[in-house]
């Protein structure tokens, strides 16, 4: 365990618990370092005195408050010490909330408080009795040169304290295009919450943390790896061209992703999965609030039940005999225009032939 950050008190009504302040999360970032792409040596940072540009060792810097342009108030640690010595050195429980009214927003982070030289009975006392009333304790606390709002939470045998942001830290969400629940473009049915639904439930299990990792992180050192063994440690990857990126998806397209999420999850860890079968979900996928549009009428072709979707009503199919009067009919009826023709040409014919000889009989 790392050293104690800070060393104080709880103040619990008349109460004062003794408590040393230690980190309780640590980070596993990749630790990249700043290099010159010319000959690919180490960047570093120099502290240099802005006014004669000498370097400036820490023994020699302190820290000031700028109260006007090129003006300086120095103020040292003992200076935020006095500023407030009882904000400085105590925990102040301010009141008890209920934990369910704490927004998951306004939590920051973690630390472990362990009870001070003395203070095993006090702490206990505060941890039991945040554990049987189910609360847990709003309070302040200064560490290094900000104050902060904090909770106090029982974790199994540990207090934590858990900083807080302030009401006036939060951003508002009025400016994000967020749909509301009323909202037309972005209304739910209920067949695709069903859908949802159970996808949630074929997903559901308990809370296991250790099976979590950074894989982005082991990723990047498997690459560090295979660059070493290529000996490409100095070759600078560029840029290549961006895919494209898929179209967003309507109604359609979610209802199907839907579909084939529960039935990737069916071998899952829930029920609902398997209960939600298939053919529930195609008939979801069917219905819709709405009636589609009228479709125009078409002539049917050949290939119509071979291209026709499974959640199309089946045509009709006529039957042989009918099939072959109407072949029929059609028949008759394209060779009664071919006599007509032909009798208009008969009928045509004798007119031609026979005005010559009309003509000689007149002379």
């Amino acid at each position: 365990m790392a050293r104690s950050m800070w060393k104080g008190a709880i103040s619990f009504g008349l109460v004062h618990i003794p408590v040393e302040m230690y980190p309780a999360v640590q980070t596993h970032g990749l630790d990249l370092t700043m290099l010159d792409r010319r000959d690919f040596s180490p960047v570093g940072f120099k502290r240099y005195n802005k006014n004669n540009q000498k370097e400036v060792t820490w023994d020699d810097i302190v820290k000031g408050y700028e109260y006007t342009a090129g003006e300086y108030v120095v103020l040292s640690d003992e200076d935020l010490r006095r500023a407030n010595p009882e904000a400085t050195g105590t925990i102040d429980i301010l009141a008890f909330v209920d934990a369910e009214d704490v927004p998951l927003l306004y939590y920051e982070q973690p630390y472990y408080l362990a009870p001070g030289k003395g203070g095993d009975k006090v702490y206990a006392l505060l941890r039991e009795t945040l554990r049987s009333a189910g609360k847990i304790g709003i309070a302040t606390v200064v560490i290094r040169v900000k104050q902060h709002l904090a909770a106090l939470v029982c974790v199994g045998d540990t207090i934590v304290l858990n900083t807080l942001r302030f009401a006036d830290e939060i951003r508002e969400t009025d400016e994000l295009k967020i749909p509301t629940a009323s909202s037309k473009t972005a209304a739910v049915s209920d067949k695709e919450l069903k859908m949802a639904m159970a996808l949630v439930e074929g997903m559901s299990e308990e809370w296991k943390p250790e099976q979590y990792h950074d894989t982005y992180r082991e990723d990047v050192l498997a690459l560090v790896e295979q660059k070493v063994k290529a000996k490409e440690t100095k070759t600078i990857t560029m840029p290549g061209k961006e895919a494209a990126r898929p179209a967003s998806s309507n109604v359609v397209d979610l209802v199907a992703l839907l579909q084939q999420s529960i039935g990737g999850k069916k071998s899952g860890k829930g029920k609902a999965a398997a209960e939600f079968s298939e053919d529930d979900a195609e008939v979801a996928a069917e219905d819709d609030d709405e009636p589609p549009p009228p479709r125009k009428a078409r002539k049917p072709a050949a290939n119509d039940e071979e291209e026709a979707p499974s959640s199309a009503k089946p045509r009709k199919v006529a039957s042989s005999k009918s099939t072959e009067k109407i072949a029929a009919s059609a028949s008759a009826n394209a060779a009664k225009p071919k006599k007509a023709a032909a009798s208009k040409s008969s009928a045509a014919a004798p007119a031609k032939t026979h005005s010559p000889a009309r003509r000689k009989s007149a002379a």
